[in-house]
């Protein structure tokens, strides 16, 4: 253990430990009202009693991983940590149904900690995606022992952000659907065998994302289907279904205090920052941290660690002086350095950037013109690549989307190199002006920032699923669209370019749209549609920018 927790200490360049000797009481048998048991790990330094303690709840299984990276480098550094293994999850009785008995286990494992003669009366909860949601399941009702929470890479709803823009998240929804119904019952393992079963789930995968009806694509990862996808695909975003996985609405009654860390690259980014902005309009102060990290990566622990022990410190112990005074602090991509912040989203003034003849981007308001005009083929869809994705590493984070580019479905529209620095932070828009031979189609559109080599990396995006109805025409019968394209903090450099990519999907992030209209589950017809994006004075189809500085 020493050898080990003395390895992260020095990966994740963390504070001295105040000891090495921790106890490790292990299979603690946790009594739930229903009668159901869960499992956890209890860790604390050896010579010390009555110290606060960190709960950290998980689905994932609680030991090799979670111990070294999740417990040891806190439990030595003076906390109790108690890790907990979730209903139905690595030993816990019950069965595992995403998300949906977090609240109620959470609180009557707080409540079963305050009984314990160890607990000194001040607690705190930690932890990234699902053990970070499982957080904010509780966080209003933990009650006054509750001094402080750390949710990272995560959002309060566990419904909405699977169906960003209305459409489907097909690689990260199947991905951990058919991974959890598999080794939810024992917890992940991450030793060679796992690592080299990995491969072959990997071919299934890409073949699952390729197969029609969807409703059948767990089984041919799987040759079961799970019950997680299968609930995703009943039941919609806005079904009632989803109400008890929902807990933003009550971000305004947690009245401990939040630091929320995310990563520009992460599928829950623009959530999480929802997250930020309803505490901060009930009068809340969260700190906001923003790296430049994918869901998966490790480039981040050590940081996310090191001001994680900071918040506990001082909110939990009442050590002064361990924080920064600026709440929010952001990694600017391009210029490659944190800078801190008074709020988020930073004061910027918003430019319109319009797409222009001949696959130009300016300021300028488009002359009069011709529209361009593509084809999108569900047989062939659009591919994604790089993003704000979970699921293989090719798909995630920034990438050279030349290859994209030059695909005859995507359209690009480039700038002229930049004659000063520009600096992009905050959320940002498109407003486009289109028309498409199909009534149910996608529209996706990407920001990415294009090197003096021509080398384009992706920098955001974001998507919107139209269906009969949704937007309604103009008098000429185009559409004028408004879709949320996720924030970024980028430091343009003299003799870069903006580019805006416009396409029609970016599989298997994103479900296809076959074009159908058939149900998500069932649909197997595959309808081409004929897309068209204008660019002229009537119709100015534009990216809005929050541009710092000119």
């Amino acid at each position: 253990m020493s050898f080990t927790s003395r390895l992260v200490a020095w990966w994740m360049h963390l504070p001295p430990a105040e000891t090495r000797d921790i106890t490790i009481k292990r299979d603690i048998q946790i009594p739930m009202p229903d009668g159901v048991i869960l499992l956890a790990d209890h860790y604390a330094p050896r010579a010390s009693s009555k110290l606060p303690t960190i709960l950290i709840r998980s689905p994932y299984g609680r030991r090799g991983f979670f111990g070294a990276l999740m417990a040891l480098p806190y439990a030595e550094r003076g906390y109790q940590v108690l890790v907990q293994s979730c209903r139905g999850t690595a030993g816990s009785g019950g069965e595992f149904y995403y998300a949906r008995n977090e609240h109620d286990d959470g609180l009557a494992t707080i409540e079963w900690i305050k009984q314990q003669e160890w607990f000194s009366g001040e607690l705190a909860t930690l932890g990234g995606s699902y053990l970070g949601f499982v957080q904010w399941a509780v966080a209003a009702d933990a009650g006054p022992e509750l001094k402080a929470l750390v949710p990272q890479i995560t959002t309060a709803d566990f419904n909405h952000f699977r169906f960003q823009g209305g459409s489907f998240n097909l690689e990260s929804s199947l991905d951990w659907s058919t991974m959890m119904t598999t080794q939810a019952a024992t917890g992940l393992n991450i030793g060679i065998r796992s690592i080299l079963a990995q491969f072959g789930r990997a071919s299934k995968l890409e073949r699952a994302f390729g197969h029609l009806p969807l409703g059948k694509a767990d089984q041919v990862v799987i040759s079961r289907p799970s019950q997680h996808f299968q609930t995703l695909l009943q039941h919609g975003p806005d079904d009632d279904y989803w109400k008890p996985v929902d807990f933003s609405h009550r971000l305004a009654e947690v009245k401990a205090p939040a630091y929320l860390m995310g990563g520009w690259y992460d599928l829950f980014l623009a959530w999480q920052l929802k997250d930020y902005q309803a505490l901060r309009a009930a009068g809340k102060q969260p700190y906001l941290l923003i790296g430049p990290w994918t869901h998966t990566g490790t480039s981040g622990a050590g940081i996310t660690v090191r001001e994680a022990l900071a918040w506990l410190d001082t909110h939990v112990k009442g050590k002064p002086g361990r924080l920064r005074e600026a709440p929010v602090r952001l990694y600017i991509m391009g210029e490659n350095t944190w800078r801190d912040f008074a709020d988020w989203p930073p004061p910027a003034r918003t430019e319109r950037w319009h797409l222009q003849p001949d696959g130009a981007l300016s300021p300028a308001t488009p002359p009069t013109s011709e529209p361009d005009h593509y084809r999108y083929d569900p047989a062939d869809p659009t591919p994604g690549i790089g993003g704000n994705s979970l699921g293989s590493r090719k798909r995630m984070g920034p990438k050279d989307n030349r290859a994209l580019e030059a695909r005859p479905d995507v359209l690009v529209y480039t700038s002229a190199a930049l004659e000063h620095d520009m600096e992009v932070i905050g959320p940002i828009t498109a407003e486009l002006y289109v028309c498409s031979s199909l009534q149910h189609t996608d529209f996706f559109v990407r920001l990415c920032a294009v090197e003096e080599s021509g080398k384009s990396i992706n920098l955001c995006d974001g998507i919107l699923r139209l269906t009969p109805g949704s937007i309604p025409p103009q008098p000429d019968g185009s559409l004028h669209l408004s879709i949320e394209v996720w924030p970024t903090a980028y430091h343009f450099r003299k003799g870069q370019r903006l580019r805006v990519q416009i396409s029609s999907g970016a599989h298997p992030r994103f479900a296809r749209n076959l074009g159908s209209g058939e149900p998500l589950a069932s649909g197997t017809k595959l309808c081409v549609a004929d897309q068209t994006v204008y660019h002229d004075p009537e119709h100015p189809s534009a990216i809005l920018l929050p541009i710092l500085n000119a």
